[in-house]
C-alpha cells in the first residue's frame, strides 16, 4: 500500500463537474494498493498516517499531527502510484492490484480512517476525478508500506 500525503490549505475532488468532496485545512492521501494488501496493511497505514507529526508548531518546527492541528483528509483512490518506469517510455502498472481486487481494500481503507479520524472526505473509487488543491509549503511525503511494516 502507498499513500501520498500533500499538505494543503484547501482541497476538493469534482466527478462529471459536481463537487463529490470538499475540505478545508488539511492533508490530501493519493491511495494505491498492491498484491498482498490486507486489513493489517491498512490498520498500520492508518496508524502510522494519523501519528505523523508533519504540522508546525508555534515556533515552525514539524511538532504535530493532523489530530494536533485539527485538520481535515481527502482522499483519493490512486493505481498509478505503483507505475514502473524503468523500461521504455510508457509507465507499467503490473504492481498496481486490480480494480476488481482493490475496491474492497479501498472501501476498508475508508472505514477504517474514518473510525480513526471523522474529519474526512472521499474521492470516488474509479471515476475520472478532478482534484483541485492548494499545496500548503509544499510539503509532501511518500508513505509505503513496505517500509512502514518493515
Amino acid at each position: 500500500m502507498r499513500i501520498l500525503i500533500q499538505l494543503c490549505q484547501r482541497a476538493q475532488v469534482s466527478v462529471d463537474g459536481k463537487v463529490v468532496s470538499r475540505i478545508g485545512p488539511g492533508e490530501v492521501l493519493f491511495v494505491g494498493f498492491e498484491p498482498g494488501d490486507d486489513e493489517r496493511t491498512i490498520v498500520s497505514m492508518v496508524e502510522k498516517l494519523l501519528k505523523l507529526r508533519i504540522f508546525a508548531d508555534g515556533q515552525g518546527k514539524t511538532n504535530l499531527s493532523l489530530s494536533d492541528k485539527g485538520g481535515e483528509i481527502l482522499a483519493v483512490s490512486q493505481f498509478t502510484l505503483y507505475a514502473d518506469v524503468r523500461k521504455g517510455n510508457r509507465p507499467s502498472f503490473v504492481r498496481a492490484l486490480g480494480s476488481k481486487e482493490s475496491r474492497p481494500l479501498y472501501e476498508r481503507f475508508e472505514t477504517i480512517l474514518r473510525e480513526h479520524y471523522p474529519h474526512c472526505g472521499f474521492g470516488i473509487f474509479g471515476a475520472d476525478m478532478k482534484v483541485e488543491l492548494v499545496n500548503d509549503g509544499p510539503f509532501t511525503l511518500w508513505l509505503d508500506s513496505e517500509e512502514v511494516l518493515g
